[in-house]
């Protein structure tokens, strides 16, 4: 058990390894992760300053398209993964390899969400400074625990999603082109997700992100934000939805690798 435990704690700080030096390597990536997810937010802004709607719907503008680099993360650099791996002939290497599935998606979660970071931090800290956006952190451990549980349960969606797109080849990419626009839209990211109608907006609630959003909201803005379900109840429901998303693409990894070997779609015909 040490053994198995020491060989997945290595391979999640070497698969992670990886995406953070490969990010620093390319420091103009970091300028674009920047600059131009903020063009996409000022423009939101300014149609809200435009209509004279109150000023804390800059900051839902501002949160979300701070939270967007996560979900984005999630269904291009996880949930394809795998499938871009078969792609250039090294997914064989990681199912020879001696440790489990998970740790390879682990460490590509905590590398993602290392960069990712930077450009949620940058949206939220240049979107404060430039258009004075006022937010009450009342309750910053409440609010790190929503934060952090989010993010668990949307890198296990992803991990979910990485064991299905395996399989699915090329249907993968247009799978997550096809789930990219909608999730702006049922998720609420520049707009309280209870405007589309409460249980509409319950079950988009099935993305972690609806409810991690709408939480956050309603901590940094307080009674001003139409809370979709109290902060309390959101954070209960992330936490089922974590552990529910991991258990899940556990057995869906070791179900979809067994029918990979079986029918001998692992590998890409002639490579």
């Amino acid at each position: 058990m040490k053994t198995r435990l020491s060989t997945n704690l290595r391979a999640i700080v070497a698969r992670s390894y990886v995406r953070v030096v490969g990010g620093n390597r390319e420091l103009s990536w970091v300028f674009f992760e920047i600059l131009l997810p903020l063009l996409n937010v000022s423009a939101y802004v300014f149609v809200y300053r435009s209509l004279g709607a109150p000023r804390q719907y800059e900051g839902f503008v501002i949160l979300g398209g701070a939270m967007l680099a996560y979900w984005l993360n999630v269904l291009w650099s996880m949930a394809t993964q795998f499938y871009w791996e078969k792609e250039t002939g090294n997914l064989e290497l990681y199912m020879m390899a001696p440790m489990s599935k998970m740790s390879v998606l682990a460490g590509m979660a905590l590398g993602g969400m290392i960069l990712t970071s930077v450009r949620a931090v940058s949206t939220i800290v240049l979107g404060v400074i430039i258009f004075q956006v006022e937010m009450d952190i009342s309750s910053p451990g409440l609010l790190a625990a929503v934060f952090i549980t989010t993010l668990v349960a949307l890198y296990g969606l992803g991990m979910l999603f990485s064991s299905l797109y395996m399989l699915w080849g090329r249907g993968a990419w247009h799978m997550s082109n096809l789930m990219q626009e909608p999730i702006y839209l049922v998720s609420g990211f520049y707009f309280p997700v209870r405007e589309i109608g409460f249980y509409f907006a319950l079950g988009a609630a099935i993305i972690p992100i609806t409810l991690g959003l709408d939480a956050m909201r309603q901590l940094l803005f307080g009674d001003q934000t139409q809370g979709l379900l109290p902060v309390t109840t959101e954070l209960a429901l992330l936490l089922v939805s974590a552990v529910a998303f991991i258990v899940a693409a556990h057995y869906a990894l070791k179900k979809m690798e067994y029918l990979g070997r079986k029918e001998g779609r692992l590998t890409m015909r002639w490579q």
